[in-house]
């Protein structure tokens, strides 16, 4: 096997060579990337992946599948599958955490108390420590007078900024209900620290409190504006410090010329934009303004949600698309689509940090999805035809199945899967993302009565023997019939959900047993699959980077893996600031 070769994104030229190399590899394995898994049975995908390939994952063992995303291999798979996770390997960027960043010189993280910190879950903590940190980093580097934290939520970064790293901070969101939200908390928060300073009798000292404005579009004009209104303005008497107010951002024409005259004079306040996994195209305008902005000296943004990100199509429009942002990467060839921009969400690192015995129920989930699109296929059509949005609705039912797993242990009995997942604030329990279309399963649907009776119903069609796939074969806590008797209740809320009624002649089981022979190929083929979502993201990130490299040497530009992957799988940072802007360091 050749040696792979390792690429750089220092400069533009090198930035682009990567990005062709990327839609080279990627070009090759356009019907895997393009792929939707509810398909799976319908369109027979595993037979578009080498025959050898399969044959060989088919025997795998889970854990040695969960290891394709992060580029694990064995040295008895064929050479040709050994040669692509390589490749792959090469081609994507490093996503261990990295905080001795020249970029981020002299930083520290200052931990959380457990009043900034309250209402996060483990994940929210590190991540705002950490990029409160580096937003401090950059800020004091540039002497920038002002934060813009982008997309600001509840406001849990402001907050951070504002009282613990005393930075003057704008929250901007275009939600009013979650500026509300963060000008409440902000109060709260300003109440204890308050009464922190009068016992130290230090009552006489101003606390920055964010102020948070809600606004529709993030541009250059209103962020002009921005840039000649102070937080200070609504400091009060007291010298308490201001009250967290919510404003709406109306940046009138006289704002933006008296904030280019002040610019000239050199008499206005430099800002930072900052954002914390800023959704969708809100990370594109993020890169816009900073390039279009003279006040805006750096930039540090986490993006997420890429299968929200807008992308140019085919057809020549006038709307500006949040992909492909730059002139490197719209000469490439590649375009993605929404099934790859979805993939692009997956994590390596939950998937190597699945248990077998979840990996093996996720799986099996994804095998019901696919055989109820045959269902909808063969007496739906028309539903097919009208391609809907039927909703992430596996959930439930993993839900369900991981609280009667627990219940099991305290000796309750059970013969149901134990599905896990994440919990609403993505803690504690993991599991692989699925595609947004699964159907729903409402939990009165799987009780224990109705599932006993299922079974009494269905024992004489459905087989008690375990299914004989490799991985199924593993799970013995599983049986032939639970699953089939599960299916069923599946299919019958997803029928619900879309608002249809059983046929007369419906016959669920010839259906069950045509996909049931070719369950053990769900794992491998989800699995290369899924070791393409890193790729994809690499590519998009270094769209962005090259995006900024391509306006010349302006600015300092350098993508940085700021989280730990495990607790936060959308890691990485671009993090800017404009040349001229080291005023720190003069």
């Amino acid at each position: 096997m050749a040696a792979t070769r390792r690429y750089s994104c220092k400069t533009a030229a090198e930035t682009l060579d990567w990005i062709n190399a990327i839609a080279d590899f990627l070009l090759r394995f356009r019907s895997l990337i393009d792929a939707h898994v509810v398909n799976f049975f319908k369109d027979r995908l595993w037979e578009t992946i080498d025959n050898q390939w399969m044959e060989c994952l088919r025997k795998e063992s889970v854990e040695n599948l969960l290891g394709i995303p992060s580029a694990l291999v064995q040295e008895h798979w064929p050479s040709s599958l050994r040669e692509f996770v390589a490749t792959l390997r090469s081609l994507v960027l490093p996503r261990e955490q990295n905080l001795s960043n020249a970029i981020l010189e002299n930083f520290h993280a200052v931990p959380l108390g457990s009043v900034l910190s309250q209402g996060m879950n483990s994940k929210k903590k590190h991540e705002v420590e950490i990029l409160a940190a580096a937003v401090s980093t950059v800020a004091r580097g540039v002497n920038a007078q002002k934060i813009i934290d982008v997309g600001s939520g509840q406001g849990y970064l402001s907050q951070v900024l504002s009282f613990e790293y005393q930075l003057s901070v704008v929250a901007i969101d275009s939600s009013l209900h979650h500026s509300s939200v963060t000008s409440a908390r902000a109060n709260r928060i300003k109440k204890h620290y308050a009464a922190k300073l009068h016992k130290l009798q230090h009552g006489d000292e101003l606390l920055k409190v964010p102020q948070t404005v809600t606004c529709q579009v993030l541009s250059s004009e209103s962020l002009a504006a921005l840039s000649i209104r102070t937080v200070d303005d609504h400091i009060q008497a007291d010298g308490m410090g201001s009250s967290a107010e919510t404003t709406f951002l109306r940046s009138s024409e006289s704002d933006v010329y008296k904030a280019a005259s002040l610019c000239k004079n050199g008499n206005i306040g430099y800002l930072v934009l900052a954002g914390l996994h800023a959704c969708g195209d809100l990370s594109v305008n993020m890169l816009r303004a900073f390039v279009d902005c003279e006040q805006v000296k750096a930039l540090i943004n986490v993006g997420c949600c890429y299968n929200l990100v807008s992308e140019e199509s085919s057809e020549k429009t006038s709307m500006i698309s949040g992909f492909p942002l730059s002139n490197g990467a719209k000469l490439s060839g590649l375009t993605l689509g929404k099934n790859a921009r979805d993939l692009a969400c997956q994590s390596a690192e939950r998937w190597k940090s699945l248990t077998k015995k979840a990996a093996l129920q996720n799986f099996e989930l994804h095998a019901f999805r696919a055989t109820f699109q045959m269902v909808l296929d063969k007496y739906y059509p028309e539903v097919i035809k009208s391609s809907p949005s039927i909703g992430r609705h596996g959930k439930a039912l993993r839900r369900q199945q991981m609280r009667r797993a627990i219940e099991s242990q305290f000796g309750a009995e059970s013969t149901l899967y134990s599905f896990q997942l994440k919990d609403e604030n993505n803690t504690v329990n993991k599991s692989i993302d699925m595609q947004s279309d699964e159907i729903k399963v409402t939990e009165e649907h799987y009780d224990r009565r109705t599932l006993e009776e299922s079974r009494s119903t269905n024992s004489k069609a459905f087989s008690e023997q375990p299914c004989h796939s490799q991985g199924y074969e593993e799970a013995r806590y599983s049986t032939c019939s639970d699953r089939c008797v599960l299916f069923e209740e599946f299919n019958k809320s997803g029928l619900k959900h879309l608002g249809l009624e059983s046929p007369q002649d419906f016959n669920l089981i010839e259906l069950w047993m045509r996909a049931k022979p070719f369950f053990e190929f769900i794992g491998p083929y989800w699995s290369l699959r899924a070791s393409l979502g890193p790729l994809i993201e690499t590519y998009i990130l270094l769209d962005r980077l090259l995006f900024l490299q391509e306006h010349g040497n302006f600015a300092e530009v350098q993508l940085v893996p700021l989280f730990d992957p495990t607790l936060s799988p959308r890691n990485v940072a671009i993090v800017a600031r404009k040349i001229d802007a080291n005023i720190a360091n003069t």
